[in-house]
């Protein structure tokens, strides 16, 4: 079965002012799309075709770009929407938080930590908070559309919070200013949704 464009909880402006409507819709309605597209394209009548994609990725050849990124592109974009909510802001709370300031000492720490990975991330990329069998949780990023499901990525465990650092994900509203784009993700984060794939992924 081919992999479909997911349908967003929330309208393309829900996110505003942090976010602007405009570019949620370019975003995923063009760029989503196309990665989407793009895959299937990739995957038809081979061995990968009705795989889930965690599967394609976990077992994918890294040289073989048009399922590196896209399918990394249709992941990482899947995760990216469903982390983020009109109402989201603020902290994290139980486990997740307890886990957050074993590995950084505070959410503060943490939140530098994951906006220095975004911001110093040269060129396009994206920015990863993943967890580790045992509750670990750390911090890295990756070029591009890769991802840390992706075998040779210098990044551990399982995403649980993925920050889109590509221009297109923020240039409409923000230009060159990534650092602003980045403090303006953290007044959308849905922490109730990271803090379940934390909880299933442990």
């Amino acid at each position: 079965m081919a992999f479909e464009l997911p349908k967003l909880a929330y309208a393309y402006d829900a996110l505003e002012p942090h976010i602007d409507a405009r570019t949620m819709e370019i975003h995923h309605s063009k760029h989503h799309q196309g990665y989407t597209n793009n895959l299937n394209n990739a995957i038809a009548g081979t061995d990968l075709e009705g795989k889930s994609i965690e599967d394609v990725l976990a077992s994918l050849d890294m040289s073989n770009g048009a399922v590196r990124n896209n399918g990394g592109g249709f992941y990482n974009h899947r995760l990216f929407w469903e982390v983020m909510s009109p109402n989201g802001g603020g902290e994290p709370t139980g486990e997740l938080a307890a886990a957050i300031k074993d590995a950084f000492g505070s959410f503060d720490a943490f939140k530098d930590a994951f906006s220095k990975a975004a911001a110093t991330q040269f060129g396009s990329g994206w920015a990863w908070l993943c967890v580790e069998k045992g509750g670990k949780v750390s911090v890295c990023s990756t070029p591009n559309q890769d991802n840390p499901l992706m075998a040779g990525v210098d990044c551990d465990g399982q995403p649980v919070l993925g920050l889109d650092v590509w221009e297109h994900a923020y240039y409409l509203n923000y230009q060159n200013r990534r650092p602003d784009y980045i403090n303006a993700f953290f007044n959308v984060i849905n922490w109730t949704k990271v803090s379940e794939y934390y909880a299933s992924n442990k």
